[in-house]
């Protein structure tokens, strides 16, 4: 017995040396990380002096082009060139790429700002009149921090390496490199918005702001779907009076109202004057397919929360749609995993067998400037 004890306790020691081995070239994959971020620093580093001097060149800041890889002109005689100005940034809990939701919906509960910029309008504010009446809004923006050679093919992480065309994802490594994010209003003002919401970056430049319709933004369902149909029905008599499209340019959502169109009644056949009723929506089994991890706290990282006044759903609905890249979980397997999450950095260990994240620490950052947004709850 005396044996087998000792050998026990070897084979003990071996899977915690393993698991130590392992950890050790995570922290070296994330110092690699971490003095690429320091160089990309240093690099775009300019004093006062040298920005006011690339303000007056090719090299705006406040400037975005997008172009292909050729400069000339394509077949129908257009640039293939667009320059855009953002109208303001986003000010976000994440000062870094890491561990940023994939999707705007995994971050409901975490509240972030879009401050415009007065470059656009005198009074940008003026621009925001009008939008406070919707609960929703899309908001597109530059993925600025992507600056790596896009490729026809990417790997999402739900398909675990196996890589697919990149027009049927939604990876931030495109070739025009521009975001899209169904967010909710929380307030505004005066030219500040605040949203919940949050997939991006610390400093994401904004191009555009559309409220969010549901008349029009949400497809048509068949009934056989087993979900409801987010069609005008007679219940939308209202909305229609008070917003018309000019005569002549009537949406197909308006001409399948008018022609009485409903949940109840989509197996219609469309009769010549109203366009052809749109096919049922489907897509992907990978992409509905999704894992949740379960996320627990020891009680050094459950006591460092209420001692930090962290909001501990923020972690939770962060950790448990499995934020690492598809190249850290399958080259590391079962890890440590750090993230900055506003003014506090949070270390968790993965184990990939059990489906489980504990988090084992959450503590205030020391000498690193980021911008205070709280991961506050919504308010019920």
């Amino acid at each position: 017995m005396h044996e087998d004890d000792l050998k026990n306790q070897l084979t003990i020691a071996r899977n915690e040396i393993n698991n130590l081995r392992q950890q050790v070239r995570n922290l070296q994959h994330v110092q690699r990380k971490d003095i690429e971020t320091i160089n990309r620093l240093l690099q775009d580093f300019r004093c006062e002096g040298c920005a006011n001097i690339n303000a007056k060149g090719k090299d705006k800041p406040e400037s975005l082009i997008l172009q292909n890889a050729s400069n000339d002109t394509n077949v129908n005689g257009c640039e293939d060139v667009a320059n855009f100005k953002p109208i303001g940034i986003i000010r976000s809990a994440f000062p870094e790429k890491r561990a940023v939701p994939r999707q705007s919906s995994v971050g409901s509960r975490l509240r972030s700002l879009i401050q415009l910029n007065d470059g656009v309008f005198t009074n940008p504010e003026h621009s925001l009149e009008g939008l406070t009446d919707f609960s929703h809004m899309w908001l597109i923006y530059h993925f600025h921090r992507n600056n790596a050679h896009p490729k026809a093919k990417v790997a999402p992480p739900r398909l675990g390496g196996e890589r697919i065309g990149v027009f049927s994802t939604r990876s931030p490594h495109r070739p025009c490199p521009i975001g899209l994010s169904l967010v909710e209003i929380e307030k505004i003002d005066g030219a500040t918005i605040s949203f919940f919401g949050t997939d991006m970056v610390d400093g994401t430049p904004v191009l555009d702001i559309k409220p969010y319709i549901p008349y029009y933004d949400a497809p048509v369902l068949s009934d056989d779907s087993g979900r409801s149909a987010a069609m005008p029905n007679e219940n939308s008599a209202d909305f229609y009076g008070s917003r018309q499209e000019p005569d002549g340019e009537e949406s197909d959502l308006e001409l399948y109202g008018a022609a009485g169109y409903t949940a109840s009644n989509m197996h219609v056949e469309p009769t010549p004057s109203a366009p052809p009723l749109p096919s049922a929506v489907r897509v992907p089994d990978w992409v509905v397919a999704g894992h949740r991890l379960t996320v627990c706290f020891n009680e050094h990282a459950e006591a460092q929360l209420l001692e930090l006044q962290v909001h501990k759903q923020c972690i939770v609905e962060i950790l448990e749609a499995d934020p690492r890249s598809v190249y850290l979980r399958t080259k590391y397997g079962s890890q440590i995993f750090t993230f900055q999450l506003s003014e506090v950095t949070v270390t968790c260990k993965f184990d990939d067998k059990a489906g489980t994240v504990t988090v084992v620490q959450v503590r205030r950052n020391e000498n690193i400037q980021v911008t205070a947004l709280e991961g506050e709850p919504r308010n019920s």
